[in-house]
């Protein structure tokens, strides 16, 4: 069950992210707030929102606000109604990206992500047009260090699809989408605590990234759409070169 993965292309692409805690706490908010109108205010019950809250614990963030969230999803405390939309397209060198938002404007939204992938290269497609190279997966990451005999112990007692094992020691558990969350609580009741657990699409098939300049203008790109206010995730088929990565790093 190893295996090679991109993790080290996935690794550059959160840090950024998850230094702008301003911005995340937002989008944890939001998703709280989406996740319980849509599957109620019990985390026990309710596996989208369970994950949510675990993020936005991770985070740092406070009960209070979590809690706000919620009760904003579940209309016991006015907030403005979001709405889940995904975004398709191509970033420079053909790269595949998916962009999921939660807004109160669509049309404000479309612009702004259609103005960063035109600006950058890219192009908006219809819906569909890249959906089909992505699959949602569960995925569970451990710091290097972590047992490997355990984690497999665990995951193939859950029935995980894969396990990887990185250069540098991190240990990917790659999961159904229906079998993340019962696979997580497995690997925490066995006081195996992962560094980063999340539901994230996966690609089929990969583009090789191996000209810097290129590189460096889909990371510029893949950055800019995350900043937005809209946007939560922003999911791609980019295999940048380890060697290119480490003089963008």
């Amino acid at each position: 069950m190893a295996g090679h993965s991109k993790w080290a292309n996935i690794k550059f692409r959160k840090m950024g992210q998850d230094a702008r805690r301003g911005k995340l706490f937002t989008k944890y908010i939001r998703e709280i707030t989406v996740s319980a109108r849509q599957g109620g205010s019990d985390p026990q019950t309710n596996p989208r929102l369970r994950t949510a809250i675990d993020k936005a614990l991770s985070a740092n963030m406070t009960r209070d606000t979590i809690d706000r969230a919620i009760k904003r999803g579940t209309g016991t405390e006015e907030g403005q109604q979001l709405e889940e939309v995904r975004y398709e397209g191509y970033g420079p060198g053909g790269v595949a990206l998916m962009v999921d938002c939660m807004t109160n404007n669509r049309k404000r939204t479309v612009s702004d992500v259609r103005h960063l992938m035109t600006k950058y290269g890219g192009n908006l497609g219809t819906d569909g047009s890249v959906a089909y190279l992505f699959h949602e997966k569960g995925q569970i990451v451990f710091a290097p260090g972590t047992s490997e005999e355990s984690v497999m112990n665990v995951a193939l007692d859950c029935g995980a699809e894969d396990i990887q094992t990185e250069a540098d020691g991190t240990l990917i558990v790659t999961t159904a989408f229906e079998d993340f969350y019962k696979t997580k609580q497995a690997m925490e009741a066995a006081h195996l605590i992962p560094e980063r657990a999340e539901v994230a699409l996966i690609p089929t098939t990969v583009v090789t990234i191996e000209d810097a300049a290129l590189a460096e203008k889909f990371i510029k790109l893949v950055d800019l759409l995350e900043e937005l206010e809209d946007v939560q995730t922003v999911s791609s088929n980019a295999d940048i070169a380890e060697d290119i990565l480490a003089t963008l790093g």
